[in-house]
């Protein structure tokens, strides 16, 4: 029967029927493509020769009551459709045939069901939902050919692990975050695997977890912000998370994003350093992925996705280390009481950094740290100058941790250095006053980790070095194929500065460091922050070259420790990007 395509030209003749039947299948070329033709049932079916999982020829499988079994790993299709029993196949593509005469027609070009960006995000939701890494990862590369690579996976991925985890926001849409983030800092195909990788931690925490049910907010939308703001905390401080959450919600309702900040960064800071600091710095890291997505569609499902994150956390005055020997949470207790007053006190005051601050806080006495804060208050410092004198000690923690120390220590540097980062940037959402009593926090942090610095490790002097800087990163990517070499790699970063490199090569050349590795929660963290304090401590002040070398220093230190791994997702990758390409997995190389 005559169809469209009979007079747009579109059916060509690739074989005749008799010598089909008589084979029962075929390989013919059209347009560059390998297509599988199977004479079965007395009919014949067109399909791509590629099986979509892993490229293997479909015509050295078999065909059965209709289905059509690929025998490399035994994916199988309705052979008329092309759709797979098997999610982690995919569908294979199907060709419309026609018989004329005794000859074989086909269109090799039919038009899509869908187009590619439809497919690739079906099949990105497919991966969260099975927890399947290489469809994953073809439907980040799919996505990036056609120009979605970035805004897709992580509205898909957002969208998914806010509903499909009934504790909420966690360490996989906080992964999400910090790739998003370092999307631009990454350069070529190290953009694809942050999305991949991205994406991948959001199914793999969702895995198994029951779904979250979200509340709605109330139908009274003329509370004033305050006593939002004191309800919100209230049902916090007593761990109700439904009420929590539809206080929430209401004030995404009525209020300007900058005082939904505001009532989520006070919750967050009433108790002390709340789950050693992932709390605050996973709200923080929620508002910047709101940046990514857009606040009017994403800030409900998002921000309410926090709430446990408050209402489940580990109080850090409870812990015995923030009590003795020294109290240190009553003395955050007692600076947070004097809070009104020194805010009254500065203000108009405009206050500079005094030179030693920092190491002040890097001290062994926590009342002079707290006294530097407050009066650094009493003078006017802001939220964001004091989160980034805490940030900056924070960051030298890390810089100078003692590799005598147990290996499990880095983690405790760590937490307090993601803290005060995210403390820095959420200074800058809002000037709520409760931001000074997480820099309280943050400082504490730093005066308990003291002793992960005794001794210090050697910070390399700056000096001259006539070596060319592409030859250093070479260098200092090789130094993470060996363990052991934590200064080794951090006198490669200051050796990059002293030969003039271009400090966005390093950071590109450090996200292939890490984009490669099967890299840990941590230390993915570890580097987005010190990327962020890089950026923050780029102000042209006296200390300027110093503070951008420890910035870089400290993260690659962190990354030497916990490098090489096995590497296991950047094999999944590389299958995706060779299928992608395709090549022939299956034949011998």
């Amino acid at each position: 029967m005559a169809t469209d395509a009979d007079t747009d030209g579109r059916f060509v003749r690739v074989t005749d029927l008799a010598t089909l039947e008589s084979q029962g299948q075929q390989v013919v070329s059209e347009d560059g493509q390998a297509i599988a033709l199977f004479h079965h049932d007395g009919r014949v079916f067109a399909v791509d020769n590629r099986c979509p999982h892993m490229g293997f020829p479909l015509t050295r499988g078999s065909v059965e009551d209709g289905i059509l079994t690929c025998h490399w790993h035994h994916a199988r299709f309705e052979l008329e459709e092309g759709d797979t029993f098997d999610i982690w196949a995919d569908d294979v593509q199907t060709f419309p045939v026609e018989v004329r005469d005794g000859a074989v027609f086909l269109d090799p070009n039919p038009d899509p069901d869908v187009p590619p960006e439809v497919h690739w995000r079906n099949r990105l939701a497919d991966g969260l939902q099975e927890n399947l890494s290489l469809v994953m990862a073809k439907a980040i590369i799919g996505l990036d050919e056609g120009g979605e690579g970035f805004h897709t996976p992580i509205e898909t991925a957002v969208n998914f692990g806010t509903k499909y985890r009934d504790m909420g926001w966690g360490r996989g849409l906080t992964t999400l975050g910090c790739m998003a983030n370092l999307h631009g800092e990454v350069g070529g195909r190290d953009k694809r695997r942050a999305m991949f990788l991205g994406v991948r931690e959001v199914a793999d925490e969702c895995a198994g977890e029951p779904p979250r049910f979200q509340q709605y907010a109330f139908d009274n939308r003329e509370v004033p912000k305050e006593r939002l703001k004191s309800w919100f905390r209230d049902n916090c401080e007593v761990r109700d998370g439904d009420g929590a959450e539809r206080v929430l919600l209401t004030a995404i309702a009525n209020l300007p994003r900058e005082d939904v900040a505001e009532l989520l960064f006070a919750a967050a800071t009433d108790h002390r350093y709340m789950s050693a600091g992932h709390t605050l710095d996973f709200i923080n890291t929620a508002f910047e992925t709101l940046d990514q997505l857009g606040w009017e569609e994403h800030a409900d499902n998002v921000l309410a996705s926090t709430v446990n994150q408050i209402t489940d956390a580990a109080r850090s005055e409870e812990r015995s280390s923030w009590r003795t020997p020294v109290d240190i949470a009553g003395l955050c207790a007692d600076a947070n009481d004097l809070l009104p007053d020194l805010v009254a006190a500065g203000a108009g005051e405009e206050w500079e950094r005094p030179e030693g601050f920092v190491e002040t806080l890097l001290g062994e006495d926590p009342e002079a740290s707290i006294d530097a804060l407050t009066d650094a208050i009493r003078e006017g410092a802001t939220t964001t100058q004091l989160a980034d004198a805490v940030a900056r000690a924070a960051t030298r923690r890390v810089m100078y941790f003692a590799t005598n120390n147990e290996f499990s220590d880095w983690d405790t540097v760590h937490h307090t250095f993601t803290y005060a980062n995210a403390v820095h940037r959420a200074t800058r959402r809002t000037d709520a006053t409760e931001l000074y009593r997480a820099c309280f926090d943050g400082a504490m942090s730093v005066y308990l980790d003291r002793f992960l610095n005794a001794p210090r490790a050697p910070m390399p002097d700056p000096g001259e070095s006539d070596r060319d800087p592409t030859a250093i990163r070479e260098d200092l990517l090789a130094c993470f194929d060996e363990q052991g070499q934590v200064n080794r790699a951090a006198s490669l970063v200051s050796e990059h500065f002293d030969a003039g490199g271009d400090p966005a090569d390093l950071k590109r050349t450090l996200g292939r460091g890490l984009l490669r590795e099967d890299a840990g929660f941590h230390t993915l963290q570890n580097v987005t922050a010190g990327f962020q304090r890089f950026d923050a401590v780029s102000d042209g002040g006296p200390d300027e070259g110093f503070e951008r070398r420890v910035a870089l220093m400290a993260p690659t230190r962190y990354m030497a420790a916990h490098f090489p791994t096995r590497r296991e997702a950047e094999g999944t990758f590389s299958i995706a990007t060779r299928l992608h390409q395709g090549e022939r997995l299956h034949e011998v190389e």
